[in-house]
């Protein structure tokens, strides 16, 4: 278990698991009134959450399933991911990718929050790279 510190500037409860597995938690929208998000809008959603990531883990913001196949509603930077170092509100860049205008409303569960630890990277400078049977196939190029 990782132990995460959390500010809660917001009426709604701390994010939860809504199933016994499940791998996040559902983010809440922090709102004074209700938003309308029309086709193709982008906008930028308050958590009221402020939290502190240990070092070596990272948080990432996801798109909720249902809202996406329900709504076309998604995370535009998915997923976006909260560094160690980052102090400030959580906040979800969410997209309208469906044909109807989508209300969002103070409390609404608009995203997911995933703590998982990492791995720092140190570059090794070389002049080439191990060959494999793939070599530079990349998109499409195992198959439809």
């Amino acid at each position: 278990m990782i132990e995460i510190k959390v500010v809660n500037k917001s009426a709604n409860a701390l994010p939860a698991r809504q199933s016994a597995h499940a791998a996040g938690v559902d983010l809440m929208a922090n709102l004074e009134e209700p938003i309308i998000l029309e086709p193709l809008q982008r906008i930028l959603i308050a958590t009221g959450l402020f939290i502190e990531v240990p070092v070596g883990c990272e948080a990432q913001v996801r798109p909720r399933s249902g809202l996406a196949l329900k709504y076309g509603l998604t995370v535009l930077n998915s997923p976006g991911t909260i560094d160690a170092d980052y102090r400030g509100e959580v906040k979800v860049l969410l997209i309208n990718l469906g044909n109807e205008p989508f209300i969002i409303n103070h409390g609404e569960r608009i995203a997911q929050l995933v703590v998982s630890k990492h791995e720092t990277v140190e570059w090794q400078l070389v002049e080439s790279i191990t060959t494999t049977v793939r070599g530079n196939g990349g998109y499409g190029s195992t198959g439809k």
